[in-house]
């Protein structure tokens, strides 16, 4: 089954714990329970103020109430169904959303729960019961959308109103999506096709997987790992407890493989392990881990799913989920960066090169060398060290500081309840007041903070919006309810966790997306927060928060010393943008290029390599290595639910630069901005389509200029008009 719009995903999968027993010395397996519609319908799960009772959830007891209310759905669409074929046809549809909203309700809130458990505490919701319940309520949330009586009945209606119209297109757009509109042998072949691709993406996973915990590096020379941040060594240490004492560990997890690049002073290690890197699930490795045969079976296989539901080509299929909308816009798009971005990348690589040989370097810089001399540049030129910068943020100062600025910002109150139950000591409870709202004092929603939900192994901190309820006015005026989680590391000897500016633009990116979660006013819950949001649009409210980081007096409000609260200085603080717009155009030369080879090679019958020789040299500078076979491994788009979508993260960017200028254009009317930003993004949220939302805002179409601009790419007296 294709699920078309963007779901609360979770995106860092932990590993299935095994817990210890007298019964064998290496632990005992925790049985699941069965998930049946026979079970109580959720006591336990939610208190009577409305909270989760965290307290007293238990494995049962959530495994019970997920079947129960899946079932409930399940019955409510065949009670439907069987409503709309004694009527012949006539529906109304009003009372079909309404209804079905009420029973989604209960549904939602188990399911978020158990979303937030499993990441905040997964002794308690371990990996394979929630993916049981993950599997189950999805299927059972998304049963409206597969019923042919109900999307063949909701084709022939219109409606006056808003929002039931859009709920009316995203249904119908569902429904076309998942193959209502074929006849019974050609919904066959596709769930053929279906199966066939769900069986090549687990393959092609699990090879990438292999691949990765099959490779490891030993490194016992201190001197090759000094220069690492404490998190990185504590992640490669063999005892994390005494991460100067080593050996080292280097493996091919992303954030180990970025680390070690940018830190390693030793060219021929960083060479080991990125060549290791970029040929990992290749023949070149191991034959067994081979990865380019299901490569291009999964292209095959989409170009069939998409020709079977209309569309020459998969890319053609996504845009009907983009607020791009097509391919064309989208290749205008890539050409008017090129434009700016490709000249400033030569530039770059010219005075890096220049930079590193002046310090002895005798060789052509080559991909691997990149970020280790770019570091050394901006301490060299700019002593803008990272790891001192993150003297001046400690954890518990940056969040009241985000609060406070978000205040003002939004016109909102954010208030901590202490007395509410929580799953961990360490997690706070905020409930959040509309100050704009008729009641102000009722708060319209809330929020939990689990800011060290997880050891973390990977050498980066991970930051997740979970939501745990959705506003739906059907099942009882429920409320939004969310958790932002977090991964870092607890603090030890009584010294705060101190965030880095790459932390800093995570919490930001989070809080903003949950503000778009909280203050919401869509009427059915299927249009609220973030759900129904473009695929390109959904990061957009995220990295307007983080735009404001590039603010001098932003990140005064939320600096201060952990040894003596004095704000961050104002030319360090200037200093902070140079980690954004240093190498600006080398680093959007390889957005692009990533983002045109995932749309190329959903696009093209080409073979995957000649495509990427093809695109290479329009986009990078560097050459390609002939052993480089990185589509091999790129599990996003290929096992996971980015294909032909990766733009998105670029396309986001570019939507919240635009929106963020207007703030810029407008520094001394920050909370008349911030309202009109929230009444037109953050309250519409997937009601209206986000071309539409922006137009009423900025009173235009979006344009590349403010991108470019805040990566100063583009001068003051360029203008679009230029573009």
């Amino acid at each position: 089954m294709l699920t078309v719009l963007r779901r609360c995903q979770i995106t860092n999968a932990a590993r299935l714990h095994l817990h210890t027993s007298a019964t064998r010395d290496t632990g005992y397996i925790v049985l699941v329970p069965e998930i049946g519609e026979d079970a109580h319908a959720g006591d336990g799960i939610i208190n009577p103020d409305g909270l989760p009772a965290f307290n007293d959830i238990t494995i049962e007891n959530c495994m019970g109430a997920i079947g129960y209310q899946a079932g409930a759905v399940e019955k409510t669409v065949k009670r439907i169904e069987d409503a709309i074929k004694e009527q012949e046809g006539r529906v109304d549809t009003s009372r079909i959303f309404r209804e079905l909203d009420e029973v989604t309700g209960p549904l939602d809130a188990t399911w978020g729960v158990a979303k937030a458990l499993y990441l905040g505490n997964s002794t308690l919701i371990p990996t394979k019961t929630y993916m049981n319940i993950h599997e189950r309520a999805r299927n059972a949330r998304a049963s409206k959308y597969t019923n042919k009586t109900l999307f063949n009945a909701i084709s022939k209606q219109q409606s006056n109103n808003e929002q039931e119209s859009r709920l009316i297109q995203k249904y119908l757009l569902e429904g076309k999506l998942n193959g209502l509109m074929l006849d019974e042998e050609k919904r066959n072949t596709l769930k053929d096709i279906l199966n066939k691709l769900g069986k090549e993406r687990g393959d092609y996973r699990f090879k990438v997987d292999m691949s990765i915990n099959g490779f490891q590096h030993m490194v016992k020379d201190y001197q090759l790992v000094r220069d690492f941040p404490p998190t990185l060594l504590e992640s490669t240490a063999k005892d994390p407890n005494q991460p100067m004492q080593g050996p080292w560990k280097i493996t091919l997890q992303p954030q180990i493989v970025e680390g070690f690049l940018k830190y390693c002073p030793d060219r021929t290690q960083r060479w080991n392990v990125w060549q290791a890197n970029v040929r990992k699930a290749t023949a070149q490795v191991d034959r067994n881990l081979e990865n380019s045969t299901h490569l291009e079976k999964i292209r095959g296989l989409r170009k069939q799913q998409a020709n079977i539901l209309g569309y020459p080509t998969y890319v053609d299929m996504s845009m009907e989920t983009k607020m791009v909308h097509s391919v064309d816009n989208l290749k205008q798009i890539f050409a008017k960066l090129l434009q700016f971005a490709g000249p400033a990348q030569s530039v770059e690589i010219q005075e890096l090169q220049k930079f590193a040989t002046e310090r002895g370097f005798e060789h052509p810089l080559d991909l691997y060398d990149i970020s280790f001399w770019q570091r050394k540049y901006l301490i060299a030129n700019y002593q803008l060290n990272e790891e001192k910068l993150r003297e001046y943020f400690p954890l518990s100062r940056v969040l009241a500081g985000l609060f406070a600025f978000s205040e003002k910002l939004l016109n909102i109150r954010i208030a901590e309840r202490r007395e509410a139950v929580v799953w961990q000591p360490a997690v706070k409870y905020y409930d959040v007041f509309d100050c704009d709202a008729d009641s102000s004092s009722t708060p319209i929603g809330g929020f939990y903070v689990d800011c060290y939900s997880k050891e973390n192994k990977f050498g980066k901190n991970n930051g997740w919006m979970v939501s745990i309820r959705n506003r739906n006015e059907a099942a009882g005026n429920l409320t939004p309810l969310c958790a932002l989680v977090f991964n870092f590391t607890e603090p030890v000897y009584g010294k705060p966790y101190l965030l880095s500016l790459e932390d800093l633009h995570m919490v930001f990116k989070t809080f903003g997306s949950a503000m778009q979660h909280l203050l919401t006013k869509a009427v059915f819950t299927d249009l609220a927060g973030l759900s129904n949001i473009e695929w390109d649009a959904s990061q957009v409210c995220g990295n307007v928060m983080c735009n404001f980081l590039s603010d001098v007096d932003v990140l005064k409000h939320i600096s201060g010393h952990f040894a003596n609260d004095e704000p961050i200085p104002d030319e360090l603080a200037q200093q902070t943008t140079l980690l954004k717009t240093n190498f600006a155009g080398y680093n959007l030369c390889q957005e692009l290029y990533l983002a045109d080879l995932d749309i190329e090679l959903h696009k093209s019958d080409s073979f995957w390599l000649d495509i990427v020789k093809k695109l290479w040299p329009i986009y990078r500078c560097l050459p390609l290595d002939k052993k480089d076979a990185h589509p091999c491994s790129m599990a996003e788009i290929f096992s996971g639910d980015w294909a032909a979508a990766y733009f998105s993260h670029l396309y986001s960017r570019m939507i919240a630069a635009d929106i963020s200028d207007e703030f810029l254009q407008n520094p001394t009317e920050l909370p008349a901005v911030g309202k009109r930003f929230k009444e037109a993004f953050l309250a519409t949220g997937g009601a209206m389509p986000t071309a539409e939302v922006f137009r009423r805002f900025r009173g235009r179409d979006p344009s590349v200029e403010a991108l470019l601009k805040s990566l100063k790419l583009l001068n003051t007296t360029q203008t679009s008009g230029e573009l």
